[in-house]
């Protein structure tokens, strides 16, 4: 076996990870926040890829379409906050999970009303096919990049959650709603706020993936590959999203490159929900979840 290309689609397959990370960044903070694995979080990447995109091409510089794209998805939050969320409080979790459901139809459907259903060429000035050369492995610069951002944004997000009074009245608000809003935890504004956070998540995961597969509603596919992530890392866990996210590129990789061929290839598309099924077997809550006890 030659190990340069063994680094190589390793080290491809961590960075691959990283971007499924961004994605399930955004499950994780919904859930934290309301116990619910929001259904609708692709379709808010993909919403925030095309609005971004749109404005580019209208003639708004890079940095001015972001700002506007993040009030979009922060109007968005309040919009949800108001209309959907609102008027379930206290209500059973699967009511909760098939409003998302709801919203991940109805967001889709507002992208293409409001802008198209074309796809778009997204250049944030970095060239895709650059590699640095470590050795006799080439290892993407583009991947590099995308891996720097996930890293930093979720350092903010572990250092919020963990620090801010806003970050504990999300755990708070997660672990019983009833029992927040009886300690005075305004439920509407933590919801806003993390639904905004979200959205946030959601622009830098669809600029990532916009710019790599091009922004198109195929995008909101992606979220799939997050529920894999999300299994193995932890549904409550930022840092568990991540590690996630490396466990299931670096697998999926070497699994096509190195078992692939005896099985006749494709092994790519499944093996990460494979990998998650095991991963159920033997510890249900993830690597970083919170072990669930019920006392009666």
């Amino acid at each position: 076996m030659d190990f340069w290309f063994f680094l190589e689609v390793l080290i491809g397959g961590l960075l691959s990870g990283v971007m499924y990370s961004l994605v399930a960044l955004g499950f994780v903070l919904i859930f934290k926040a309301s116990g619910v694995f929001n259904f609708a979080q692709g379709a808010m990447v993909l919403f925030a890829a095309l609005t971004f995109v749109r404005l580019v091409e209208y003639g708004v510089p890079m940095i001015g379409a972001a700002v506007l794209t993040m009030i979009v998805m922060v109007i968005l939050a309040i919009v949800v906050e108001r209309l959907v969320l609102r008027p379930l409080v206290n209500q059973d979790l699967i009511i909760l999970f098939m409003a998302t459901i709801g919203l991940n139809y109805f967001i889709e459907g507002m992208a293409q009303t409001v802008w198209d259903s074309n796809v778009h060429v997204l250049d944030l000035g970095i060239d895709e096919y650059a590699a640095f050369e470590v050795g006799q492995a080439f290892i993407n610069k583009f991947d590099v990049m995308a891996a720097g951002v996930a890293g930093a944004l979720v350092l903010v997000l572990s250092l919020f959650f963990q620090y801010t009074a806003i970050g504990r009245a999300l755990r708070a608000v997660a672990d019983d709603h009833q029992g927040a809003l009886s300690v005075g935890i305004p439920l509407r504004h933590i919801w806003i706020y993390v639904w905004s956070t979200a959205g946030l998540v959601a622009l830098v995961a669809g600029l990532v993936w916009g710019s790599k597969l091009g922004v198109q509603f195929a995008i909101s596919t992606v979220a799939l590959k997050a529920i894999p992530v999300l299994i193995i890392g932890g549904f409550t866990s930022i840092p568990g999203a991540i590690i996630g996210g490396l466990i299931v590129g670096s697998g999926e990789k070497l699994a096509e490159v190195y078992l692939g061929p005896f099985v006749g290839g494709a092994i790519e598309n499944w093996f990460p929900y494979m990998l998650a099924m095991v991963v159920l077997m033997i510890r249900p809550q993830g690597i970083f979840g919170e072990k669930i006890i019920e006392r009666v």
